[in-house]
């Protein structure tokens, strides 16, 4: 049967059924890459941001963990990232995992995991939690509960993008996350680049924060990341 490339999915998660957005390339098949929301949701952005991973080869999926919300407001932003225990993000995208790897437009046998502000956190801790499945993490400013207190578990190689001028998750916060990771971690490569830029300089629909320069260069260096290791 023929797939749409743009779809919202659902697939088994956390005991339950969960929510996403499957966007596949040209081609109809490619190694399997997660895209792990902002604090806002499931955004225009994130959407937009699977569908360039896709014009890239890659199968992404963007699962929904907000249940549907989405919001514009920081304050609700930050109350509804609080709301989100740290384990129940954590099995939801070991769902997303679970989904991907069985689905047959997927061509790897790993999948690689990017995200942004919150999900910087939580690719994070999903290369914690799922091990030898995960070849690739890439968090662009992680913040928030996601970030893990060990890193002894993560075999996926690592490529962060954080920002100089970020007052979420301050520089000296970021150097000493990269110390960590290569101290604590398997991680067979871990690179980390850092920007003269505030947090948030990726997100094009948040123009106080956008650095298009910085924005293009860390987009170029996260997908050639992708690339070379998930396989």
């Amino acid at each position: 049967m023929e797939q749409t490339p743009h779809q919202n999915v659902t697939f088994p998660s956390a005991g339950g059924t969960a929510h996403g957005y499957l966007a596949l390339p040209e081609g109809g098949r490619g190694p399997g890459v997660i895209v792990v929301q902002e604090w806002w949701g499931l955004t225009d952005h994130i959407r937009d941001v699977a569908d360039r991973l896709a014009a890239e080869g890659f199968v992404a999926l963007a699962p929904d963990l907000y249940g549907g919300r989405v919001t514009h407001d920081p304050d609700e932003a930050r109350s509804m990232m609080a709301r989100l225990p740290e384990d129940e993000g954590a099995r939801l995208l070991s769902g997303a995992v679970d989904h991907l790897l069985g689905h047959e437009a997927v061509t790897s046998a790993t999948v690689g995991a990017i995200g942004f502000c919150m999900g910087g956190g939580f690719v994070l801790a999903l290369a914690a939690h799922e091990g030898g499945r995960v070849s690739a993490a890439v968090p662009f400013y992680g913040v928030g509960q996601g970030v893990p207190e060990s890193y002894e578990t993560v075999q996926a190689c690592v490529q962060g993008h954080y920002a100089r001028q970020d007052r979420a998750y301050p520089v000296e916060k970021a150097q000493a996350l990269e110390e960590r990771i290569r101290r604590e971690s398997s991680a067979p490569v871990v690179e980390f680049h850092y920007y003269d830029a505030p947090h948030a300089f990726h997100n094009d629909e948040k123009r106080q924060n956008y650095r298009p320069e910085h924005a293009r260069t860390a987009w170029t260096r996260a997908v050639a990341f992708l690339k070379e290791h998930v396989r």
